[in-house]
C-alpha cells in the first residue's frame, strides 16, 4: 500500500511537471533585416521592433528570443511550428486565417519614391498612369500596388525579391518609380548612397503588428503580452522608444 501511494504521489507530481513545461511563457520570434525597424548591430537583432517586444516581454514576463532570417525561410519555420511568431507584418484576411495578431506596434505608410528630375506629386492614382514601378514581391507591398494596376490598368509592374534593385534602377532611371513603405525606402537611399531620389507622396496609411501562430503557440501567451503592450502603450514607454527613432505609434484596438 505504501508503495502504491509513494508511486501515485510520483505520478501526479510529474504530470504536474509536465503541464508547468506545456505551458511555460516562451516566445521564439523571428524577423528580417527589415531597416529601418529590424536589423543585426554585432549580431544583436536591434531596432525599434526589439526594443519593444523585448520591453513587452519583460513586462509581461515572458522569455523571448529574437532571431534574423530571410523572410520566406521565416515565414516557413513559423509554419513548421520551429518559431512562435514573426514580425514585422502587415494584417490582411489569408493572414488571419492562421496567424494571431498582436495590438499594432507602429505605424507607417506606403508611398512612392522618384527621381529628382521627375516633378511627380502623388495624389491620385492616375498620377503615375504609364508608369513602370519598382517594388519588393510578392509582399503585402507588392499586392497593394497590384491593386492600383487593377483600378487605372496603365501601370508596368517589376518586382525584385528584395528592396535594393528597385531603387538601385531607380538611381539610374531604368524604372519610373519605386512603391515602398516610407521609412524603408528612406533607410534604403542612406544605405546605398543613392542620389537624386525623393518621396512623392503617400498612398495608403498601415500599421505593423507581430504574428503568432494560431497553431503552435499558446493563446494566453499572446493574451499576456498584449495585456503587457497596452499598459506600456498606456503608461509612455513605447511611443518614447518610437520617438527615438522619427517614428509614430498606433492608435490602440
Amino acid at each position: 500500500m505504501i508503495v502504491k501511494k509513494i508511486s501515485s504521489i510520483l505520478i501526479f507530481a510529474l504530470c504536474i511537471l509536465t503541464a508547468t513545461q506545456g505551458t511555460a511563457s516562451e516566445l521564439k520570434l523571428a524577423t528580417q533585416d527589415f531597416a529601418p525597424f529590424s536589423y543585426k548591430v554585432d549580431g544583436k537583432v536591434s531596432g525599434p521592433a526589439a526594443e519593444i517586444i523585448r520591453l513587452v516581454c519583460d513586462k509581461a514576463d515572458v522569455t523571448c528570443s529574437l532571431s534574423i532570417f530571410p523572410w520566406r525561410r521565416a515565414q516557413m519555420m513559423i509554419k513548421a511550428g520551429k518559431i512562435h511568431g514573426i514580425f514585422l507584418i502587415g494584417r490582411n484576411r489569408e493572414r488571419e486565417k492562421w496567424l494571431r495578431f498582436s495590438l499594432p506596434i507602429l505605424k507607417t505608410e506606403y508611398g512612392f519614391f522618384t527621381h529628382d528630375d521627375n516633378p511627380l506629386q502623388f495624389k491620385q492614382t492616375k498620377d503615375i498612369s504609364d508608369y513602370t514601378v519598382g517594388v519588393y514581391g510578392p509582399s503585402n507591398t507588392s499586392r497593394s500596388l497590384e491593386k492600383i494596376r487593377d483600378e487605372i490598368g496603365e501601370l508596368k509592374i517589376d518586382m525584385r525579391p528584395d528592396d535594393e534593385p528597385g531603387f538601385r534602377k531607380l538611381a539610374y532611371k531604368r524604372v519610373d518609380a519605386v512603391y515602398s513603405n516610407r521609412d524603408v525606402g528612406h533607410a534604403m537611399i542612406k544605405k546605398l548612397n543613392l542620389k537624386g531620389i525623393r518621396y512623392a507622396g503617400s498612398h495608403k496609411n498601415l500599421k505593423y503588428y507581430i504574428g503568432f501562430s494560431k497553431q503552435y503557440t499558446d493563446g494566453k501567451t499572446v493574451d499576456k503580452f498584449n495585456s503587457a503592450f497596452r499598459e506600456l502603450y498606456k503608461e509612455g514607454a513605447i511611443q518614447k522608444i518610437l520617438s527615438e527613432y522619427d517614428m509614430e505609434p498606433a492608435e490602440l484596438e
